[in-house]
């Protein structure tokens, strides 16, 4: 018998206020799903809402700009801005937390960032990027990537050139 109705020879009734134990019944039901509903609430992993919406609409060989505080605003790409100071959080751990949820199969940064970093720079981004073939462009090649990804998630990360192209597998 559905909540909600009563069957009387196959004939669904609406319930009537006086219809107690059924519609003590429909509230114990509800009170389940909205726990389930709950249970079923983000309790890990990536929280934002905004950068949850745009990481559902990559797909496979799409891109995601993961960029530094510095970096220019580019109107015609959804930016999602998850900056709150300096360096919170960085580009690093964005990626890290990233990668939790979804594969990227290449990734790319500007040549610049290897001349102007230093080596326990670059070791924090090989780390966050473990696994992923990096290549390096020049910084002009690397902004006419730009406007080909869905997305840009912007950072409060200070390091220069720390911008990161990731497409996904």
């Amino acid at each position: 018998m559905p909540c909600g109705f009563r069957g009387h020879s196959g004939i669904q009734e609406p319930i009537r206020a006086f219809d107690l134990p059924v519609l003590n019944a429909c509230i114990h039901t509800w009170r389940q799903i909205v726990h389930a509903l709950m249970l079923a609430m983000i309790v890990n992993g990536l929280l934002n809402p905004s950068m949850l919406s745009l990481l559902a609409r990559i797909r496979h060989t799409n891109a995601l700009v993961i960029a530094d505080r510095g970096f220019p605003f580019w109107p015609a790409i959804e930016t999602v801005d998850v900056s709150v100071v300096d360096d919170l959080p960085t580009v690093c751990q964005l990626i890290q937390a990233l990668r939790a949820n979804h594969q990227f199969t290449q990734a790319f940064q500007a040549r610049e960032f290897l001349r102007h970093n230093s080596r326990v720079v670059r070791e924090k981004f090989e780390t966050a990027l473990h696994g992923i073939p990096t290549r390096f462009v020049p910084h002009t090649e690397f902004k006419k990537q730009v406007p080909l990804a869905i997305g840009l998630i912007r950072t409060g990360d200070t390091i220069q050139y720390a911008n990161t192209l990731l497409v996904s597998g």
